[in-house]
């Protein structure tokens, strides 16, 4: 989406609120959380300025920090995540960052229950090829 002349995301990390075509495919419901989950795993390297409504459960959010870093593990590449929780909207309405962090949609997260998988603890340990990125 960042560019025109090379195909797929070539390990990119892309913010979604700094890409006006990933922006217009959130608003039509295009690109969802699992479909850039997805993307992690062929080209990029994590999720990148998500906006996700405030509400949402810290266990949520920690099950899909877990998912990238399975996903690192796996792939043995290093992954990252930045999801913004915005206090006070909801999905469908738009989070302003301003300046050269744009804005994004917010964007609808699963609200399955996953606090027994993270309340396990534990840890995953980071890939030993992860300098090849």
């Amino acid at each position: 989406m960042a560019s025109s002349y090379v195909g797929g995301l070539s390990g990119a990390f892309i913010p979604v609120s700094e890409d006006k075509g990933m922006i217009d495919a959130v608003k039509m419901g295009a690109l969802t959380m699992e479909k850039l989950e997805a993307m992690t795993c062929v080209c990029s390297v994590g999720l990148d300025m998500i906006a996700i409504p405030g509400k949402t459960k810290a266990t949520t959010i920690s099950g899909i920090i877990a998912d990238e870093m399975a996903i690192g593990m796996v792939n043995q590449k290093t992954t990252a995540v930045r999801l913004i929780p915005v206090i006070g909207k909801d999905v469908g309405e738009t989070a302003e960052f301003g300046g050269l962090l744009g804005y994004a949609p917010i964007m609808p997260v699963n609200e399955y229950d996953c606090s027994a998988f993270v309340n396990r603890q534990g840890r995953i340990p980071a890939p030993i090829h992860s300098f090849k990125n």
